[in-house]
């Protein structure tokens, strides 16, 4: 899928700079940011999603031990 990404010229700029120091092109960089945060927010999605079934779960005892 094709997109645009417009981004300040300062981003642009650092973006090019990092590229060039890599070694790689800004368009693989952008790629493996946009990996990074998918692969990140998944995990804290399932952190999430984990840490309410066990309040839910265990909410009898937590009101008993209080």
């Amino acid at each position: 899928m094709a997109m645009n990404l417009r981004l300040r010229d300062d981003q642009t700029e650092a973006l090019k700079q990092r590229a060039e120091e890599e070694g790689t092109s800004m368009h693989a960089i952008l790629l493996r940011a946009v990996d990074d945060y998918l692969a990140r927010t998944a995990h804290q999605a399932i952190v999430r999603k984990t840490g309410k079934e066990q309040v839910a779960k265990w909410a009898e005892l937590m009101d008993r031990l209080k």
